[in-house]
């Protein structure tokens, strides 16, 4: 079966004189999400990338591995068809028969990109939606709610036969942000923050803070097991775990106790900074977010800030 996977691009298309790169970029990060289930040839036109499998492989599988990469804000399967009528009329009853034939309403969708196919594209919804009545007796048009769209796609090298599409991961490709250290504590806030900043294009190193035994294997083991769970969808992501501990028995043995947080955290700041430049870093990215913690007030953020000397530090969930 000719079938193939549409990327919607999405925000990329409202790039200028770049947008290729980002396309680029975009084509780039889906063939690495694809590796794992098979081989797939892309091409790019009008905002749109086509994803066409070289042999078989898991065309689920491979939906789900693309619903996760930044940049596609919508993907759908899709079946290839000639730009004849009738052709795609038989097409698309063969292809979507076990979904037709399950489904009680229906509605047609055209989009003709390609202005030179004979027929409007309200012409196409009116006859495809004729042929398929016809075909498939017990259904009926709802145009409002109906419970599956038959949607066909008349393009630049085909037409495509699909359903409903499936929301992407939205934002724009990592890696056309440039490069910044996420500082990983263990809890929840900063991979969201990894997260926010790679939807953004940001590609990430990770760096972590370990003070054993005060902190615990299973707790760097946590860090580590994070790093995996944001993989699909920030890509790969190199983890330096920093031996804290006597840094942090220096500063309790030395400061009053009323500021030990505050200053072991200037001096994970100011280590993450160095990390940060040695790697190409442009900025380090942290979970603090105003309030939520006693530590985390305006003035202690901008305390902890002042240890970092070049480099912006990013909050996205402030």
């Amino acid at each position: 079966m000719d079938e193939l996977i549409l990327l919607k691009c999405g925000e990329i298309a409202l790039k200028g004189l770049n947008r290729s790169s980002f396309e680029d970029a975009l084509i780039k990060n889906a063939r690495a999400a694809l590796r794992p289930v098979g081989e797939f040839r892309f091409k790019k036109a009008q905002a749109t990338v086509y994803a066409e499998p070289a042999g078989d492989c898991d065309m689920a599988e491979a939906l789900r591995q693309l619903s996760k990469v930044f940049g596609i804000s919508a993907l759908c399967r899709a079946r290839i068809a000639p730009k004849d009528f009738p052709r795609i009329c038989e097409i698309a009853r063969g292809y979507l028969a076990d979904e037709l034939s399950r489904a009680g309403t229906f509605k047609v969708e055209a989009k003709r990109a390609d202005k030179k196919f004979h027929m409007t594209s309200p012409e196409i919804c009116r006859e495809l939606g004729g042929f398929l009545l016809s075909s498939f007796p017990h259904l009926k048009v709802d145009v409002n709610s109906p419970e599956i769209t038959v949607v066909v796609e008349i393009r630049d090298f085909a037409a495509y036969i699909h359903t409903d599409q499936l929301t992407g991961a939205g934002g724009i490709p990592v890696g056309t942000g440039g490069r910044a250290a996420l500082l990983l504590s263990g809890g929840i806030d900063s991979p969201v923050a990894g997260y926010m900043m790679a939807k953004r294009g940001v590609s990430l190193i990770g760096v972590h803070f370990a003070s054993p035994p005060y902190t615990s294997e299973r707790s760097l083991q946590k860090v580590r097991d994070l790093c995996t769970k944001l993989t699909p969808y920030c890509g790969r992501i190199p983890l330096f775990t920093v031996p804290f501990t006597r840094i942090q028995e220096q500063i309790r043995e030395l400061c009053p106790e009323d500021l030990l947080t505050l200053i072991m955290r200037r001096f994970m700041m100011e280590i993450a900074e160095r990390i940060a430049l040695r790697q190409d870093c442009a900025a380090l990215v942290t979970g603090e977010s105003v309030g939520q913690v006693a530590s985390q007030t305006l003035q202690a953020l901008a305390c902890t800030e002042a240890a970092v000397h070049r480099l912006p530090v990013l909050r996205p969930v402030s």
